[in-house]
């Protein structure tokens, strides 16, 4: 009987040991895990991809004729991606060359008329002076009487009539040459107008056709061959998957000792646990999200609550990795950033090389250029 007593009681105690026992190796996994690693690292769930996502829109008022990629395929720069049709461009970039051939025809006609108007006003100038000569022998004649009033009245009237004609035409010269003056016919203002009219022609037929601005992946395809568009409408979309980020929103507390350049490491839950990104902060956030938020909060009025607020980090990613196990834009991802070296700066002082202008339409300059130069020798001008 003594024995069954004693027996509950042993394992009880026994019970009590084991807990106790499991209470302290858990004390002391977590003073280790807080000695060697929670003191060293900050982490957060709440991270993100992130990437640049180009937005292809139509340039014209236009009807897509073709389409040549679709979702999630993959394009290169200056890969076409679609086509409008060129009906009313071709005939608008006709009719402008078309213009130019005729400027450039009338402003040689300008410089023809300004050549005869100064070979009328040499020989108008030549018979001014040869009536002036007869008018005054006739002057000469009349004061001995061997000339009538009449006849040098007439020679005095013709005195007048080849003023005026040199007066004519050294107006029309005047005129003329007001317009072609200080420049031949390749660089008058008019030819140079017409010019800039068959470029503009040139650039809206380019833009019939749409080119990939970088390389990446096709995303967010709205549009339909035969669909008509107006200028801006969004067609599709390339993701640069080759340079994506992380933006890590990490709590205010956690930013004591965070610097740019620190190592960070990253899961993403796609991979699970079984690939492992290594990267490094790239800039943290000038703000919290909800200072950006469309409807900031007004904590001067009402009632206050304190928030802790997440400021987003950014996290650039190593690119042989990221090659390895590409990640998409919006995946959720788990970050840790080694905090252990606080040699870096608070706050980034490395400027960008800035972002690059990639065109999305055909290059219409040498095209354009070609057609101004034939247009100018087929119709008697050079440059």
């Amino acid at each position: 009987m003594t024995d069954t007593v004693q027996t509950p009681n042993r394992n009880r105690r026994l019970g009590f040991l084991i807990l106790g026992a499991v209470v302290l190796i858990a004390a002391i996994a977590y003073g280790v895990y807080w000695l060697l690693y929670s003191r060293y690292f900050e982490s957060t769930d709440d991270a993100y991809v992130a990437g640049n996502v180009v937005t292809i829109t139509s340039k014209e008022n236009a009807t897509v004729q073709a389409l040549h990629v679709d979702n999630t395929q993959t394009v290169k720069q200056g890969q076409l991606l679609l086509e409008m049709d060129p009906a009313i461009p071709t005939v608008n970039l006709q009719s402008a060359q078309a213009n130019l051939a005729r400027v450039v025809r009338n402003v040689r006609g300008e410089f023809s008329r300004s050549d005869s108007y100064d070979a009328q006003l040499a020989q108008a100038r030549v018979q001014l002076a040869q009536a002036r000569d007869d008018y005054k022998r006739r002057q000469s004649a009349a004061s001995d009487g061997a000339v009538s009033g009449e006849e040098l009245a007439h020679a005095r009237d013709a005195v007048a009539a080849a003023q005026a004609n040199v007066n004519s035409a050294a107006g029309g010269l005047q005129q003329t040459q007001a317009s072609i003056e200080g420049t031949d016919v390749a660089h008058n203002p008019d030819v140079l107008a017409a010019e800039a009219q068959l470029r503009s022609a040139a650039i809206v037929f380019g833009h019939m056709k749409i080119i990939a601005p970088l390389d990446g992946v096709i995303a967010q395809r709205t549009v339909q061959a035969g669909q008509q568009v107006a200028a801006g409408t969004p067609l599709m979309a390339v993701v640069p998957l080759n340079d994506v980020w992380i933006d890590a929103n990490f709590k205010e507390v956690q930013l004591a000792r965070m610097r740019v350049g620190q190592p960070v490491t990253v899961k993403a839950d796609i991979y699970g646990g079984s690939v492992t990104y290594h990267g490094h902060i790239e800039g943290l956030g000038a703000g919290s999200g909800s200072a950006f938020a469309l409807l900031p909060p007004q904590n001067a009025t009402g009632n206050w609550i304190k928030i802790v607020q997440r400021v987003p980090v950014r996290v650039a990613l190593d690119a042989k990795e990221l090659a390895d196990h590409p990640l998409r834009v919006g995946l959720s991802v788990t970050a840790d950033v080694d905090v252990r070296d606080e040699s870096g700066p608070l706050v980034t002082s490395r400027v960008g090389a800035g972002t690059t202008i990639a065109n999305t339409g055909e290059d219409s300059g040498p095209v354009a250029d070609a057609m101004i130069a034939r247009i100018l020798k087929e119709n008697g001008a050079s440059r």
